[in-house]
């Protein structure tokens, strides 16, 4: 399975000088300081909204993401058409937000 170009392309427009990619599960992830902030997958976007702010995205119209039968908390997922025009700058500046609140991870 593979990610969104087009919408890659646009994501990393966002994303700040300090930002890696790093594919991971058949997406591509953004890390700041070494935590993700979203990632892009084949038809929607990963945010990472961590547990404070993940019941404002929700009501924003972003879903749960879920692995298997397991809901992970902190994290939603964006459909395609939540991210059309600028609303993707929203999106992504709440990942960004997530993971800079977070303390930096050792390079690998």
């Amino acid at each position: 399975m593979a990610y969104d170009a087009e919408l890659a392309e646009r994501v990393r427009a966002l994303m700040p000088a300090e930002v890696t990619e790093q594919k991971m599960f058949g997406a591509l992830a953004f890390m700041v300081n070494g935590n993700m902030a979203c990632a892009v997958g084949p038809d929607d976007l990963l945010v990472r909204t961590g547990r404070s702010a993940y019941e404002a995205a929700i009501a924003a119209g972003a879903e749960p993401m879920t692995m298997g039968e397991r809901t992970m908390s902190g994290y939603v997922n964006v459909a395609a058409d939540l991210v059309a025009g600028d609303a993707l700058a929203d999106w992504v500046r709440r990942g960004i937000a997530t993971a800079q609140s977070l303390p930096p991870k050792p390079p690998k």
